[in-house]
């Protein structure tokens, strides 16, 4: 089993920033990719970003060039810097991690830019 611990979330003003942390325990074995998706109210679940086996990083178009994802493999780590916030942010967020048996979700950590 894998334990995924999320930190970071917060109120912040729009322009602000926020950094996202997500540290990953348990039998973890292989990790194919680490990332982070949001949920706002009333909306499916969205890919935030992603690291992916060899780093290779994916972004959804809203968040480009504002936001930017790095991971701490010796630490089994996934970070969000958030630049920029907007309002639209707005949403909880969650780690995903996948190796190669299945998919694993933190428990959301509150974001809220205010505008």
């Amino acid at each position: 089993q894998v334990q995924l611990v999320e930190s970071g979330g917060s109120l912040v003003q729009a322009g602000g920033s926020l950094r996202l942390s997500c540290a990953a325990s348990g039998a973890i074995f292989s990790i194919n990719a680490m990332g982070w998706y949001r949920q706002a109210p009333g909306k499916q679940r969205e890919l935030v970003a992603v690291v992916i086996k060899g780093g290779i990083t994916n972004y959804v178009d809203s968040v480009k060039g504002r936001f930017t994802i790095s991971r701490d493999n010796a630490k089994n780590t996934v970070y969000l810097q958030m630049n920029s916030l907007k309002p639209e942010d707005t949403a909880v967020y969650y780690c995903n991690l996948v190796n190669q048996f299945r998919t694993y979700w933190g428990q959301g950590t509150q974001v809220t830019v205010s505008s």
